[in-house]
């Protein structure tokens, strides 16, 4: 199980090759919102999302020469990017679905792309039968604790950065983030809230089921959150930890892409901008007195795509 002396270990072990990001306080004005919003800014991170945390985390453990990681794009770019910077040979397996932009960047890292399948799901399987033929080592997307703990370091991060938070939002795909963030979080006063498109409910399903089930994979950020079902690792620790799970329209998405670049000249790729589009969109409204957190969790889409 996670825990926060892993995180503590983590953030020391990655410190070198991550960036501590920003926060930017907004007042309720900004957003038209109850409340004021402390956003998390992560997707100004190394290779353009949070996942380079858990990259360099399980990397620099492994002591491997060779790495086989599958994705929908946003872990492939921080595999490619970590193996980069550490000399590691890096081999990527990319869905049919991931976005032209996240395939691109994992190229410009250096890493061999191997692009086939229709969903996360099945490039995985052919990653998984190519890394037994080669013996190299895997960075999981989400289900691995060297990863879990890699993730949490943006809660331990916005934790420091914005103290007296109630409550934070965060987008769920496969749940590796919000899995580390919630062992962070475990036994404090900071309520954690999932936020899925409808298109890719995986974590509102299993809490539904009681455990990880196949979910839908579709929509506007199915690339980044369509994973067909969460992780063991975190629902183990997030289905103790997570108060709410909601679920947001493709258009509220899409608005809160606009919102942030209108708002702040924040550009958010559809599954960065998910958490902000519950709160935007009313899916989650926040009680009297709360003090909101948002993590925009990735900005890996070409900028024209948000300036609407």
């Amino acid at each position: 199980m996670t825990s926060r002396p892993d995180i503590e270990a983590a953030a020391a072990r990655i410190a070198p090759h991550v960036r501590h990001t920003p926060v930017l306080e907004l007042p309720p004005a900004a957003l038209g919102t109850s409340c004021a919003v402390s956003l998390k800014l992560e997707q100004l991170q190394v290779s353009g999302s949070f996942k380079a945390r858990g990259a360099f985390n399980a990397l620099l453990q492994s002591g491997a020469r060779e790495v086989i990681a599958a994705s929908g794009g946003n872990h492939g770019a921080a595999v490619a990017h970590a193996a980069a910077a550490l000399g590691i040979r890096a081999e990527i397996y990319v869905p049919a679905i991931s976005a032209a932009s996240k395939v691109a960047r994992i190229r410009e890292a250096g890493a061999v792309v191997v692009q086939g399948g229709a969903t996360y799901a099945e490039a995985f399987a052919a990653s998984e039968a190519r890394r037994a033929e080669t013996g190299a080592a895997s960075v999981h997307a989400y289900d691995q604790p060297e990863v879990l703990a890699g993730q949490g370091t943006v809660a331990r991060e916005f934790e420091a950065d914005a103290p007296g938070l109630t409550h934070v939002l965060v987008a769920v795909g496969g749940g590796g983030l919000i899995g580390g963030m919630a062992a962070w979080f475990a036994g404090g006063p900071v309520q954690l809230v999932a936020v899925e498109p409808e298109g890719c409910p995986t974590f509102h399903e299993a809490l539904r089921a009681g455990e990880p089930v196949d979910a839908p994979v579709g929509g506007l950020a199915a690339d980044s959150l369509g994973a067909r079902r969460v992780g063991g690792l975190m629902f183990g620790i997030a289905r103790d930890v997570v108060r709410e799970s909601v679920l947001v329209e493709d258009e509220a998405i899409l608005e809160a892409q606009r919102r942030l670049w209108s708002t702040a000249r924040v550009v958010a790729e559809p599954g960065g901008a998910t958490a902000l589009a519950a709160l935007l969109s009313g899916a989650w409204v926040p009680p009297p007195g709360a003090r909101v957190g948002v993590l925009v969790c990735g900005g890996n889409c070409q900028p024209g795509s948000v300036a609407g």
